[in-house]
């Protein structure tokens, strides 16, 4: 069996009698948002026939046309563009971006600076060669957050006429905060909107996907967006990404994901479909593995004196917890730690490495079934004080708690 040590065992039996009322509302929620997806399967009389595979030019995918209408139905928007072959988060993030913006117009993050990668994509950082919003003519303003929370003050002096778009990031990313609830999303679109209505308000929905009973669009965003190897392809997803919104919006996406002119029309699935569509069903019960794992986390890492974000008793809006180590050498062993614990990949080392899109050495331990993917039991963190580590994931709550133990093992050893 695996080396636990045995005082990390006996933690843990205390630890989880302690987070049990937690459990039981992630539970709560898992049901409500299985249900909202299984009406969405049911209303589309998803059949067999959906999981064929086109190839070409993909016209006529009535796969890729249901999926699509599922997302939306589920998230409760005018449409959705959901496809594979959008890479990653950053990738559907920049893609809604250029969909509806314009030279002159004005992006304003009100949720203080972006995560890391959509640096370059805005023209935040980079060399200026690789076709960045700012090359475009596109201007970039930004409002930090006051105390962890939107700066309303601040945002209503930037909401001037040129601004277009507001980019808002749910999830915490690599920074020391609190994920905004779709509630406080909610609240803010509409502050927003009563000062400026035509602006856009576009979510960074990526690590949030139903961990709460409603989503940012359920309170007035006009596009979320986020990745399928991440909570909403449950585990199954190979590779993707999705913007859900207005009509308009989406079919501007579409348009810059393709061709105008071409938009949703085209795209071959190449025998996806399948797995997109059962990653969705499986979605809510994942998420729920995923954020009860998390807690056992904090709760674990409570114990042994490390401090977190959320709190073991805290609210959860995304699957993410963060652990601040103040030590570079306890944050690289706790997540080489949960690289053992991992089904693939368990003997390799994670080190630090200068990652693509990132401005500090980043370590990711990452065992998964599919490459990279947040939705599986994984950790990673910049190389820089504090040292906080941010764990994510869990295919299964009883495999995501012996990475934790595990972790906890080299951290008292």
């Amino acid at each position: 069996m695996l080396n636990i040590d045995e005082r990390i065992i006996e933690l843990a039996k205390e630890v989880e009698a302690e987070i049990a009322p937690q459990f039981k509302e992630i539970d709560e929620i898992a049901q409500y948002n299985q249900e909202k997806v299984l009406n969405a399967f049911i209303k589309n009389r998803v059949s067999d026939s959906h999981f064929n595979h086109s190839t070409g030019y993909g016209y006529n995918d009535v796969g890729r046309e249901v999926i699509d209408q599922i997302y939306a139905d589920t998230f409760g928007t005018e449409d959705a563009l959901v496809r594979h072959n959008i890479v990653n988060g950053t990738h559907a993030i920049a893609i809604a971006l250029f969909a509806v913006l314009r030279p002159g117009d004005t992006l304003l993050a009100v949720t203080g600076k972006p995560y890391d990668t959509l640096e370059e994509a805005i023209g935040i950082s980079g060399d200026g060669k690789g076709g960045s919003l700012k090359e475009f003519g596109v201007n970039y303003r930004q409002v930090d957050l006051k105390d962890n929370k939107p700066d309303y003050d601040k945002i209503k002096t930037e909401l001037t006429d040129d601004v277009k778009c507001c980019i808002i990031q749910r999830s915490k990313g690599y920074d020391w905060r609190d994920t905004l609830s779709s509630k406080e999303i909610g609240e803010l679109i509409a502050f927003i909107k009563k000062i400026k209505p035509d602006t856009i308000c576009m979510v960074d929905n990526c690590y949030g996907e139903f961990v709460e009973r409603d989503e940012p669009s359920n309170y007035g965003a006009d596009m979320i967006v986020g990745s399928l190897i991440k909570n909403v392809g449950g585990g199954l997803a190979q590779s993707g990404g999705y913007i859900a919104g207005t009509r308009e919006c989406v079919e501007l996406a579409a348009f810059r994901q393709t061709s105008p002119g071409i938009g949703k029309e085209c795209g071959a699935t190449l025998g996806q479909n399948r797995h997109i569509l059962q990653g969705f069903f499986m979605a809510p019960h994942i998420v729920a593995q995923a954020v009860k794992t998390a807690v056992f986390c904090g709760a674990m890492m409570e114990k042994l004196g490390f401090e977190v974000n959320p709190a073991s008793n805290g609210k959860r809006c995304d699957i993410i917890q963060s652990i601040k180590f103040n030590d570079a050498e306890k944050l690289i062993k706790f997540c080489q730690a949960i690289q053992m614990a991992s089904p693939v990949d368990s003997y390799v080392t994670p080190e630090p490495w200068d990652m693509p899109g990132y401005n500090h050495q980043v370590i990711m331990a990452a065992g998964t079934f599919v490459s990279g993917a947040s939705i599986e039991i994984s950790a990673d963190a910049p190389i820089k004080p504090p040292y906080v580590g941010y764990l994510q994931g869990g295919l299964t709550y009883e495999s995501g708690r012996i990475a934790v133990m595990l972790a906890a093992s080299a951290l008292i050893d």
